[in-house]
């Protein structure tokens, strides 16, 4: 019975370490350094979105960029394009403004949570 708990007490702190190395970032980068795209991917006054993500990244202005979850509020539908300065969902038509993820037209209630990303040089990173 020793040789089992110990067994297994090694095994949980070796997950545990390894979790912890990994940073919880699914993706094998460092926080922080996961490239998205490239500034000159997201067009001023519209955006991309990064399904596998699940993030939209919006330019409103010259060299503004934000983001948020790419997960519609209404029914978890993933939002499909980002055209006339919203963020469009396929499923029931709620659509969002780029420039804070509000709602500009329902039947979604609520904004689209923002996401964190960093601008470094030309590079746009999911933090």
């Amino acid at each position: 019975m020793t040789h089992s708990t110990t067994r297994r007490t090694v095994l949980a702190t070796g997950v545990a370490t390894l979790a912890a190395g990994c940073g919880g970032n699914q993706s094998g980068s460092a926080p922080g350094t996961e490239k998205l795209a490239g500034t000159g991917e997201i067009p001023v006054g519209g955006g991309k979105v990064f399904k596998e993500q699940k993030v939209v990244v919006t330019q409103p202005a010259k060299g503004d960029f934000k983001a948020f979850s790419a997960i519609c509020t209404h029914m978890g539908c993933t939002v499909d394009k980002v055209a006339n300065g919203t963020i469009d969902c396929p499923c029931h038509g709620s659509r969002f403004e780029i420039t804070d993820g509000s709602v500009a037209h329902g039947p979604a209630t609520k904004p689209l949570p923002p996401r964190t990303i960093t601008v470094k040089g030309n590079s746009i990173h999911l933090a």
